[in-house]
């Protein structure tokens, strides 16, 4: 709408009330021109203030909502931390439990140790008597069938002997008080042999057995860091890197 003062100035300019000047003639200019652009381009303009008014909305809401955002995150870490003090005091008492069982632990483990290490000793020893036995008796045995062996066929008392056993295990007649002469000239083998090293044993084949059963286990023992090695006279003692 046009201002009031407009259509009232139309009869102040016929009856020559108003004198219309330079100043009158811009003004009219100017409302003219204000007028024609209301009504020719007043959406246009509203819409390109009215969008980027909305565009200035749109990014303040997303700046406040990151404002917003990062709040709620400070929140949300201020809230997970405020039982930090007991949180910390939950871990050292956690660690002094735990030092206490290993202290515990390290008070036990040498002893658990030293009786395993006893323990596999123990075995090798009786693994080193079983393996010296058995070599022992295999060598005998074949001393005993070389001996036997020579007696037989030196003696024709003794091949007589055995080819009559045999006819007679072939024929049946083997009685309970019949002999073997194979087997006589094998424990008769032992007895004599028996006998020899009970005469000549001087302690001296045992000795060096032991000397190598007390390397072999001290060999063991310091590869595998144990507490303890044997003397020269098969006596534990505690090994020199424990003592060190």
């Amino acid at each position: 709408p046009l201002p009031i003062e407009i259509p009232a100035a139309i009869p102040a300019i016929h009856f020559n009330w108003y004198v219309v000047n330079e100043e009158t003639q811009l003004l009219a200019v100017f409302v003219a021109f204000s007028v024609a652009c209301y009504t020719q381009g007043g959406d246009a303009i509203f819409n390109a203030l009215d969008g980027k008014a909305k565009l200035m909305l749109k990014e303040h809401n997303e700046a406040e909502d990151k404002v917003i955002a990062a709040l709620e995150t400070k929140r949300d870490f201020l809230k997970t931390n405020q039982n930090m003090v007991q949180d910390f005091e939950a871990i050292n008492a956690m660690r002094v439990d735990g030092y206490e069982s290993l202290n515990a632990a390290g008070a036990v483990k040498p002893l658990h140790d030293f009786k395993s290490q006893m323990e596999r000793i123990l075995n090798m020893i009786v693994q080193e008597e079983a393996s010296s036995k058995e070599k022992t008796k295999v060598a005998l045995m074949e001393e005993a069938t070389v001996t036997v062996k020579q007696q037989f066929t030196s003696s024709k008392a003794l091949k007589k002997a055995a080819l009559s056993a045999a006819i007679a295990q072939i024929s049946g007649d083997v009685t309970v008080t019949s002999e073997d002469p194979v087997r006589g000239e094998f424990v008769q083998f032992f007895k004599d042999k028996g006998a020899a090293l009970a005469s000549a044993d001087d302690g001296s084949e045992a000795a060096i057995q032991r000397d190598a059963i007390v390397a072999k286990i001290n060999a063991v023992a310091k590869s595998e860091g144990m507490f303890f090695e044997f003397g020269a006279d098969g006596v534990p003692k505690v090994s020199v890197n424990q003592a060190a």
